[in-house]
């Protein structure tokens, strides 16, 4: 047990479940499953195995949104979150931008822990089981997306392997399956103006990019790094404001 592990079971967890919350850590469960919450841009996302914990990479995926929308955007603003999971993007960007936030899972169990999440935070969003666009009729000026982008070929940690949902780590296509059928089918869900903003592998931006310019015309695509200089993200925009 990594010392640090511990620490975050005493900080977080009552002195009466301490002693089984380091027998769960012995055995290989994430603290953040154990303590059954985490933080994520201030609010209190509840986790469970069901859903994957949330990082910081995607609350530096949500700030950088955030900021495009404040650039791009005078007005209230319709979202999609594609793969809500356990919600803390959608809550989030449903409580610091004007927004209409829809958000959808395909898994019926993530969609509990979601609207958990967002009744536990008082955000109005509408929740949708969803296998990506099947159930979505509405057109949306933005489409956000932290979706599965791992290869099953790919070494990932134990802790992570032997404990997320592999529905929402492992894609097909080299882990490119769902960025493809999003940039694929977006077209038809997006009004005239838009943002697409992704959470993507460190080596997936240029494969990406071909995807975007193969499906979208006329767009800007801007790569950005996470807090390790990796390439982690991509913002996928037609509007021509600077």
């Amino acid at each position: 047990m990594k010392n640090q592990e511990v620490e975050y079971l005493k900080k977080y967890l009552p002195k009466d479940k301490l002693e089984e919350g380091l027998r769960k850590l012995e055995k290989g469960l994430p603290v953040q499953y154990i303590v059954g919450e985490v933080d994520f841009f201030d609010n209190i996302i509840k986790v469970n195995k069901d859903v994957l914990i949330p990082r910081f990479e995607t609350e530096l995926l949500v700030e950088k949104t955030i900021n495009y929308i404040n650039k791009y955007f005078n007005k209230e603003t319709s979202i999609l979150d594609i793969g809500t999971g356990s919600g803390c993007i959608a809550i989030t960007l449903s409580k610091k931008t004007n927004s209409k936030v829809t958000a959808i899972d395909i898994s019926d169990k993530a969609l509990e822990v979601a609207k958990t999440n967002s009744k536990l935070n008082n955000t109005n969003i509408n929740f949708i089981k969803s296998d990506i666009f099947s159930n979505i009729k509405d057109k949306y000026d933005i489409i956000i997306s932290n979706p599965p982008y791992i290869r099953y070929d790919e070494e990932i940690m134990d802790i992570v392997k032997n404990n997320e949902p592999h529905l929402a780590l492992y894609a097909d296509n080299n882990g490119l399956y769902y960025y493809e059928k999003i940039l694929k089918e977006c077209s038809k869900y997006l009004n005239k103006n838009y943002l697409i903003a992704f959470e993507i592998g460190k080596d997936q931006a240029n494969d990406i990019k071909k995807i975007a310019n193969t499906h979208l015309k006329d767009i800007n695509i801007s790569v950005e790094k996470d807090y390790s200089n990796l390439d982690r993200f991509i913002f996928i925009t037609n509007i021509k404001k600077q």
